[in-house]
């Protein structure tokens, strides 16, 4: 079935233009274009483009200097600092393989991915060394360089930042070894098609966690991808591969697009150890030039006052940003005009707190977006200005979605649910070291997803559920995503999960886990009634648990794996 481009953004070209180039190049022609423009606030300390770069190189030169090998690999376990910026970019420089660690897995699933990965070099926090120190002598990692948040700050404004730093003892330090190596790193030849950029770990959401093997043209692809989707520009490629935007004739980039290269600011709390953060989050904001206002973790009011502060406009995370975000009690209070976008990803977004949304914002452009690590980042997104509630919009340049039959894989018409399939130049290689898995999803060129969906008429396709998560119901198809739907309704629902249990009979029933509003109050057949008195007999709520907490993981996903575990 071919692609759909009935509603095809006008003026938007239908298939990119892509330069042969490694990432770090991203931050190259930025610190060329714009070298004093601000590249990043973090907490009071600010670094412009070039200055960004010239830390870049001392740090690529200094990991050269320790032996790192190019296709060597390298984790890095940080929350969202400065130095993580300075960390990838530089290993990615040398020709190191980044494997993002998140500082939130345990030290069995740490020790899991350091071993999987072959990691010799790990880079950590002062705070994190003493939750990862034991197992690492259970991995291959040789050495361990170490950072922290005081770092960032000088000696005259510690008493506004009383961090301290913590000794971590037998590891190398990140600073001394910026300040001891000059900006000079080697030169390393690269085939982008081939040579790893990104050894990426999938959430667990449904399993062990596996290796995702992106190459330096899967993330480069990725992020133009996304890139011109805000702006609708195509790519002229010069001889030396840099690259230039251009606009149809008549078309001014700045006042009649959504964005616009070196003017925009972002506030960035997504984790840059998620490929949403990666690749949406750092990436696409060092390719745009934009400023990027980075936050370690998310509070709303925080957030929300940053926003006013740094005068943002663009903004984006995974649901679990945007629900408590809405449900401030002072949100509606606070001047959001200077929003031109705001991304939603990861996770499906609420219908009632996407309506909420786009009632704030001025511009009203919430924009829904899809993807999953095995496609870099994104598949599919809702075109500036004409997204869809509840859909994740169309597939983006170059990008093909379809619906099979998860039982013999026949593509389905519009209308009819199956599991969502992907072809695009995002598509990972495969998984690191296992070929049975790789075969499982890779199928003629097709990704393979797991994720329930739908196309409609005009080509916008909206997601179920996870094929894994479906329930079974005396014979009937039962997709959680639809109760939870129900469920968000309710005014006193801030977050829920649908999963099963199942019975003696071996029968799956859909059991709700429900989280309440801070000073809310529901009794459990009031939310039982709310339900299912609005969804098929067949899809009702056998059973209804309140819970004070709704276990996500680092991408904003809930982990029902530990929902049924719990049951």
């Amino acid at each position: 079935m071919a692609k759909n481009f009935s509603y095809w953004p006008e003026g938007w070209p239908r298939e990119l233009n892509y330069p042969e180039r490694p990432v770090h190049a991203f931050l190259e022609y930025t610190a060329e274009r714009v070298p004093n423009r601000i590249a990043i606030h973090f907490g009071g300390m600010v670094l412009t483009y070039s200055e960004l770069k010239t830390l870049v190189d001392r740090f690529a030169a200094a990991l050269a200097a320790l032996g790192i090998q190019k296709g060597e690999r390298m984790a890095i376990h940080l929350p969202n600092c400065p130095q993580f910026a300075i960390a990838y970019y530089a290993l990615l420089k040398i020709g190191g393989v980044f494997t993002p660690l998140s500082p939130l897995l345990s030290p069995r699933e740490a020790s899991h991915q350091l071993s999987d990965s072959g990691a010799k070099t790990l880079l950590t926090l002062d705070l994190l060394h003493p939750g990862i120190k034991e197992i690492l002598k259970e991995t291959e990692v040789e050495r361990v360089i170490s950072t922290s948040i005081a770092d960032c700050y000088n000696a005259l404004i510690a008493p506004l930042k009383p961090l301290g730093k913590l000794p971590v003892p037998d590891t190398l330090d990140m600073p001394e070894l910026i300040a001891k190596h000059e900006p000079d790193p080697p030169e390393i030849q690269f085939d982008v098609k081939t040579d790893l950029a990104h050894l990426a770990y999938t959430g667990g959401t449904t399993g062990v966690s596996k290796g995702v093997m992106l190459t330096h043209a899967n993330v480069v692809k990725n992020t133009l991808q996304f890139g011109c989707w805000m702006s609708g520009a195509q790519l002229k490629i010069t001889d030396d591969q840099r690259v230039e935007l251009v606009f149809p004739e008549g078309v001014d980039p700045v006042t009649d697009r959504p964005v616009a290269q070196d003017r925009e600011t972002a506030l960035v709390v997504v984790p840059w150890f998620h490929a949403m953060g990666t690749i949406g989050y750092l990436n696409n904001m060092v390719s745009g030039g934009t400023t990027m206002v980075v936050f370690p973790r998310f509070d709303p009011q925080e957030y929300l006052e940053a926003i006013r502060k740094f005068s943002a406009t663009t903004l984006g995370g995974a649901p679990q940003l945007f629900v408590p975000l809405v449900n401030q009690p002072d949100f509606e209070q606070y001047d959001l005009s200077r929003i031109k976008i705001a991304a939603s990803g990861a996770a499906p977004l609420p219908v009632s707190v996407l309506e909420k949304m786009k009632e704030t914002f001025a511009s009203g452009l919430v924009i829904e977006a899809y993807g999953l690590t095995e496609c870099t980042m994104g598949a599919a997104c809702n075109p500036p200005g004409r997204s869809k509630p509840g859909s994740v919009g169309l597939p983006v340049f170059d990008t093909e979605c379809r619906v099979v039959d998860p039982e013999t894989g026949e593509a389905l018409p519009p209308g009819q649910e199956g599991e969502i399939c992907i072809k695009g130049p995002q598509v990972m290689a495969g998984y690191w070291n296992r070929p049975e898995a790789t075969a499982e999803v890779l199928k003629d060129g097709w990704l393979y997803t797991g994720d329930i969906g739908r196309e409609d008429e005009e080509g916008y396709f909206y997601i179920t559920d996870r094929k894994k998560d479906m329930i079974i119901y005396k014979g009937y198809n039962v997709y959680p995503r639809e109760i939870e739907e129900v469920l968000y309704t309710h005014p006193a629902v801030e977050l829920c999960a649908v999963v099963a249990r199942r019975d003696e009979t071996g029968n799956e029933m859909p059991v709700a886990f429900v989280k309440l509003k801070d000073g809310m109050q529901a009794a459990e057949a009031e939310l039982m009634a709310h339900v299912n008195d609005q969804i098929a007999a067949y899809k009702k709520v056998r059973e209804l648990l309140f819970t004070d907490d709704i276990p996500v993981s680092p991408a904003g996903k809930v982990l029902k794996r530990e929902l049924r575990e719990r049951l």
